[in-house]
């Protein structure tokens, strides 16, 4: 079956000739990310937010990063406060802002450190208070059975959606770490799932229920033989056309289901990660067993769902 992966082609930024041009050092920085075993996603987000930054400079006439100052950098934070996306009209949020503005000042620190310009412009550059939100929306129990209920599991793709859904909401792990999970990253016998490189590539093991592992090995059995093409790498869970969930999304999946069940709320695949977080903590659980389940550096990232729980 034809492969159908689409990359978003990025625009190219300056002259690559131009050994001190902005193109030529940011190839270099992206270099050094990959030497120094940076996963592919982050190297993926500075290239992609960096890029934007080398466009806009490129459009004031600023070619090369030794032409940058304290004050043009401001300029472009001013720049993002102030920008309205054209669909909707609405601001970038304060923690869209950040991350567009962290890869520039890590890339500032990185040409200082290595010598390529005199000093650093972004050292003080003073990044916006991201403020604390709750999840906007938390299902309930009945809720997430809705929602699973939705797949006609009678066909190969119901039921190998319906085993995603089931695997998100009783692990909690995030959409890309299933989309990465192996066949023998399931151990049955013991009740876990192995997440190999989950986010800041730190492996972990986490639970997993007996009905979620039922539905998995369904799908094993009578699904997943039928969506294989080509080459089987070992991947778990595969879309329509035999291959890992990378360019294709689940997440447009699981909104649909959330549609069709007559939920009108936001979100897709996320809503199971806070729903079960949430569940797990109203029914006594500890919260740093939560945080080592949900895989967080730090506790405060996880007791937004004691506030959820209460």
């Amino acid at each position: 079956m034809a492969r159908r992966r689409t990359k978003k082609k990025r625009e190219r930024v300056g002259d690559p000739s131009d050994p001190h041009g902005m193109a030529s050092w940011l190839a270099h920085y992206l270099e050094w990310l990959r030497s120094h075993n940076y996963s592919d996603s982050t190297v993926d987000n500075r290239e992609s937010y960096l890029t934007l930054f080398c466009a806009w400079c490129e459009e004031r006439g600023i070619t090369r990063p030794s032409e940058v100052t304290k004050p043009i950098l401001e300029r472009y934070q001013r720049h993002l406060f102030y920008y309205r996306k054209p669909k909707t009209g609405e601001p970038l949020t304060f923690g869209t802002q950040v991350s567009l503005l962290v890869p520039v000042k890590a890339f500032f620190k990185w040409l200082t450190q290595h010598n390529h310009i005199l000093y650093n412009p972004a050292s003080e550059l003073v990044l916006p208070k991201v403020p604390r939100q709750l999840p906007r929306t938390v299902l309930s129990v009945e809720q997430v059975e809705q929602v699973l209920a939705q797949p006609d599991t009678h066909t190969p793709q119901g039921l190998r959606d319906r085993a995603i859904m089931e695997t998100l909401y009783s692990t909690g792990i995030r959409r890309m770490e299933a989309a990465r999970l192996k066949l023998y990253d399931i151990d049955a016998k013991r009740g876990v799932v192995f997440v190999r490189e989950g986010k800041g590539r730190r492996d972990r093991y986490v639970p997993i229920g007996e009905r979620a592992l039922l539905w998995i090995a369904r799908y094993r059995e009578q699904a997943r033989p039928q969506l294989v093409a080509g080459s089987d790498d070992g991947t778990l869970f595969l879309n329509e056309y035999g291959e890992p969930y990378e360019s294709d999304p689940f997440g447009t999946r699981v909104k649909k289901y959330i549609k069709q069940s007559g939920l009108n709320v936001a979100g897709s695949c996320h809503l199971f990660r806070h729903a079960m977080a949430t569940h797990m903590l109203e029914n006594g659980a500890d919260v740093r067993f939560v945080q080592d389940i949900l895989g967080h550096d730090n506790s405060n990232t996880t007791e937004i769902y004691t506030h959820l729980a209460i």
